[in-house]
């Protein structure tokens, strides 16, 4: 079984109340199953929230997770996304000083690889680059010396049940 399709994608609504994302997280712990990623955003409705899991199946049942989640009484409804419809992107923004003279370097390598400049203040910029899972991104150290990342990099990769 080829790794992407070890992983499946749950997407759980659930009540937005504190303490339901650490209810989720432990149910999963306890269990000793392995969670590759976890992401957990509002929806339109306040009183409700969605938790993006991707689950590694190959350390346990799909359904027998699907069953636990089920018993947690802040869980309103689980879906399981096919991963054929999932866009799964890496997410990394780094904040970098960077000299006068080294910024254009920098501003080029951001657009090669599809990047967008969130901030730019004096010396600082942050840079926001997004990849597919598949295609290697490069890490700061990689940049050159004369770039000094100031904040590590800030997501790793959530999956996303839409094309943007």
């Amino acid at each position: 079984m080829s790794p992407a399709m070890r992983h499946h994608i749950l997407s759980v609504l659930v009540e937005n109340k504190p303490g339901v994302l650490a209810r989720v997280s432990g149910l999963f712990a306890r269990r000793g199953f392995n969670i590759f990623s976890l992401a957990v955003a509002p929806t339109d409705d306040p009183t409700r929230s969605r938790i993006t899991i991707v689950v590694d199946v190959e350390s346990a049942p799909l359904e027998q997770i699907t069953k636990q989640l089920d018993k947690l009484i802040n869980v309103l409804q689980i879906d399981e996304l096919a991963p054929i419809n999932a866009v799964e992107r890496e997410l990394m923004i780094v904040t970098v000083t960077v000299s006068a003279e080294s910024k254009p370097e920098l501003l080029s390598l951001t657009e090669e690889y599809s990047g967008a400049v969130l901030d730019e203040s004096g010396e600082r910029i942050t840079v926001s680059l997004a990849e597919p899972l598949r295609r290697s991104m490069p890490s700061p150290p990689a940049w050159g010396q004369q770039w000094w990342p100031t904040s590590a990099p800030a997501a790793s990769p959530f999956p996303a049940s839409f094309d943007p």
